[in-house]
């Protein structure tokens, strides 16, 4: 059997282990230690915010931003459709009611004009929550601004975008709270983990204070509020550490799979997700979108490379077609949501960078064979 192709896979240097052996020499391999500390000055610093909490995973940094944004049982709060469902879960951890709103074209990202119907049909609502897909960023001047306008709190889901730049600025520096994810299909990983991003000193350290049981400063163990397991280990950070060194070369890297897919695929009846000039995304994960009527379904492709033992993967189902949300609200814009179109005509591509130009060019050969 040929050698797989993989979507997203890490991708390791060397210097990860010169971090790890420092925390073994100094037998700091318990949560907390320098790895910790480091990493997230490190990440701060070029991010381009002020502070940032590292914990164990990019969820428990959206939960704790949801925490942190006051939300409380029954209040609502808009979400991105079209992303996976770790985005939205942690709204019903502190009892939220997600309410999803749809995509734009432009960027597949939330749709302002779908937010701004939002606002008008719940005038209540205080958060909301905003993924940037596959490493494309959302139109975030517009929700920025429609967010001020009401008064809510916006988390940015920058777990799929580090890297990537909106008008010159990187994603995770537009919203109240950002988040950032470290896990193993990432651009960089940390094997697992994620951070919290935020500009505000007080609830950075208050995330802290919740991701280490809530204990209180006192000579026993006291706690006054609910907290939680969710700090990064001081062994995970030194992984972190050393993928950091590597980030700007992981993110040319996953440009260079985008170009060659545009320039292979080139003539037939699809697109890659698209961006617009004004930003520069990371390139995550490339895309394609099958024209209107070309006779091919993404699931014949995915079968297709299959064979092969290529892995490709459907688009994010929306999350306002997930059983467990049946019932929650949708707000959308066009006839057809777009979100749902995405889906139905969307996949994602081997976006590896370990992957040869011949294994991309067998995956460009299998695709267009079908047409």
């Amino acid at each position: 059997m040929k050698n797989r192709i993989f979507l997203s896979t890490p991708t390791t240097h060397g210097e990860e282990q010169k971090f790890i052996k420092e925390a073994f020499d100094t037998n700091w391999v318990a949560p907390l230690g320098k790895n910790v500390d480091e990493f997230e000055r490190e990440m701060a610093s070029y991010v381009g915010v002020k502070h940032a909490a590292a914990l164990s995973a990019g969820t428990a940094a959206l939960h704790l931003a949801v925490k942190l944004a006051g939300i409380k049982r029954g209040d609502v709060v808009f979400c991105s459709d079209l992303t996976f469902a770790a985005t939205v879960n942690p709204v019903s951890y502190e009892g939220g009611v997600q309410v999803f709103i749809d995509s734009e074209r432009e960027t597949w990202n939330m749709d302002p004009k779908a937010l701004e119907k939002a606002f008008e049909k719940y005038p209540e609502c205080k958060m909301v929550m905003l993924v940037h897909l596959y490493g494309t960023p959302a139109k975030v001047d517009e929700i920025r601004a429609i967010c001020d306008r009401h008064g809510a709190t916006l988390i940015e889901d920058a777990a799929e975008s580090l890297s990537a730049t909106y008008k010159g600025s990187q994603t995770g520096t537009f919203g109240d709270f950002s988040v950032i994810s470290f896990n193993g299909n990432k651009i960089i990983t940390s094997s697992g983990g994620g951070m919290l991003l935020s500009n505000d000193e007080e609830a950075i350290k208050r995330a802290r204070f919740y991701a280490t049981q809530a204990r209180d400063p006192a000579p026993h163990y006291q706690h006054s509020v609910i907290g939680y397991n969710y700090r990064m280990s001081n062994v995970v950070a030194g992984i972190g550490r050393g993928q950091l060194l590597h980030l700007d070369e992981h993110r040319d890297l996953k440009e260079k799979v985008y170009n060659r897919y545009k320039e292979g695929l080139a003539g037939l009846p699809l697109s890659l997700n698209p961006y617009p000039d004004y930003c520069k995304p990371n390139f995550w994960l490339s895309c394609i979108l099958l024209d209107e009527g070309c006779g091919i379904e993404p699931y014949a492709i995915m079968d297709k490379l299959a064979e092969e033992n290529i892995e490709s993967r459907p688009i994010w189902k929306p999350m306002h077609l997930q059983p467990v949300f049946e019932g929650h609200d949708f707000i959308y814009c066009e006839d057809t949501p777009v979100s749902e179109d995405i889906f139905r005509r969307g996949l994602c591509l081997p976006s590896d960078i370990k992957m040869t130009e011949a294994e991309q060019d067998e995956v460009i050969r299998i695709i267009k064979s079908m047409f």
